[in-house]
């Protein structure tokens, strides 16, 4: 009866390991993204009646422009199958976008349109022979897909004094260090997780270096239409034959549901948007039609959506700006955010006070963050930074996108956002930074305090 047990339980363990065995070794260890994490998880704690503030996915909280809206209804019954590199109508407004907005011209011809940049991302790792470089704090999703296609993927750290810029002296130093090796480098801006960006100054250089080098930039500028002043500047413009322009509707346009992304190539690497586009004909075949005809309208501007952007910025611009100086005023150090909905401080100036309080590095500071306030946001480890380090990235974004918008429309444009807007209309926001300033001054205890006596019972449940 024992020795019938035991070959039993040894044929089940040698089923777990084949299985395990089984599992491609890139993608083994690999986790959920850190963002789709985060959010899901905070839905959870939702779900369970706990107060928590979203202020981990990126996600815009505005609402599409209801001209776009308007043509995807008109759209529905767009049912076919569209070319691989997506609806010609589409790609030709695509390519007289980023003439209109980044002064590029781009032939619709290169354009190629996917379920999501992030998509697009993936097959070009797919299809590139190369390494990645990438600045840090970086995007979490560049590095997991290089180690999935098994790319060499090069870490450059940059300084909170160059405003986490990857500055032209350190590209410098590693490309002559082997000239001759194809490199491909991203750069993410206005950036996700610091909201900062380039000047023009600063990008003439990088393309200097990128064509002395032979270099693809991927010029990931998909929050390039809410930098905050409206002044984007792509790198494009000076390393034409050597860009790959990203963009989609899910920052700008609000509607990071609807998985709509483009990628728009120069001449010199077409043969690279040929293998994406077979790449794509063999695992999407096409985004979805209905979609794809809404974003012509997106994609072709006009009035409506550029006072819908106009008011997106100046609401962000404000928000920002209050949430940098309140984390400041904590005793964290960070930029002003320049655009997108992000900003990513530093909590070492009060390191010791943390240390005294048994936080040891981000993700111990995001994990209680989250048990003893409710504020749910991410630790620089997860954006490429080391893990002792006491940086973090928070999206600003948890507040009702439409009621700020319809606000800030009927306040007069030669009008700043002010205090008593945000209050009224970003509420949850501000509240959950006021909490967590709160809990980061909060002397150094042997017991946790919680800084809620009325949310004391939801506190302690929060894990």
């Amino acid at each position: 009866m024992n020795l019938q047990n035991n070959k039993k339980t040894t044929r089940k363990l040698h089923a777990l390991h084949a299985g395990h065995s089984s599992l491609n070794l890139n993608v083994r260890g690999l986790n959920r993204s850190a963002t789709v994490a985060i959010n899901e998880f905070s839905n959870s704690l939702r779900a369970q009646g706990r107060t928590v503030y979203k202020l981990g996915l990126g996600q815009s909280p505005f609402p599409v422009p209801e001209c776009v809206v308007e043509a995807l209804r008109a759209n529905a019954h767009q049912k076919d199958y569209l070319e691989v590199q997506g609806l010609r109508q589409l790609r030709q407004a695509v390519a007289d976008f980023h003439h209109r907005s980044d002064n590029v011209r781009l032939d619709p011809d290169l354009v190629i349109v996917g379920p999501g940049s992030k998509e697009l991302m993936f097959l070009l790792q797919v299809a590139y022979y190369g390494d990645l470089i990438i600045p840090t704090p970086c995007w979490v999703s560049y590095a997991p897909q290089a180690q999935i296609v098994g790319h060499r993927v090069m870490f450059v750290p940059t300084r909170f004094e160059d405003r986490f810029r990857l500055m032209p002296k350190m590209l410098e130093t590693i490309c002559a260090a082997d000239p001759e090796r194809p490199r491909a480098v991203v750069l993410n801006y206005p950036g996700n997780p610091d909201g900062l960006t380039y000047s023009e100054k600063e990008l003439k250089k990088l393309a200097a270096v990128a064509r002395k080098y032979d270099l693809i930039l991927l010029a990931d500028e998909i929050y390039g239409k809410i930098n905050h002043e409206g002044n984007h500047v792509s790198v494009a413009r000076f390393y034409p034959e050597g860009t790959i322009l990203s963009s989609g509707l899910s920052k700008w346009c609000g509607a990071g549901g609807w998985r709509l992304g483009t990628f728009a190539f120069p001449q010199d690497l077409k043969w690279l948007l040929n293998a994406v586009a077979s790449l794509a004909s063999e695992t999407y075949t096409s985004t979805s039609a209905p979609i794809q005809h809404a974003a012509v309208r997106a994609f072709q501007g006009g009035e409506e959506i550029d006072l819908y952007l106009f008011h997106v910025r100046r609401i962000l611009k404000a928000l920002g700006r209050h949430v940098a100086e309140r984390l400041r005023e904590s005793g964290a150090r960070l930029h002003d955010p320049e655009g997108a909905f992000y900003v990513f401080p530093d909590f070492s100036p009060i390191a010791d006070k943390l240390e005294g309080r048994r936080i040891h590095g981000s993700q111990d500071l995001c994990r209680r963050a989250l048990e003893e306030t409710g504020v749910a946001f991410l630790p620089g480890a997860d954006f490429g930074r080391p893990p002792s380090e006491l940086t973090a990235r928070i999206a600003y974004v948890d507040f009702d996108g439409a009621a700020a918008l319809a606000a800030a429309a009927a306040r007069p444009i030669d009008q700043d956002i002010d205090q008593t807007f945000l209050r009224q209309h970003c509420a949850d926001t501000l509240t959950a930074v006021d909490r967590l300033c709160l809990w980061l001054t909060k002397k150094p205890s042997r017991k946790r305090a919680n800084h809620h006596p009325d949310d004391a019972k939801e506190q302690e449940n929060i894990s």
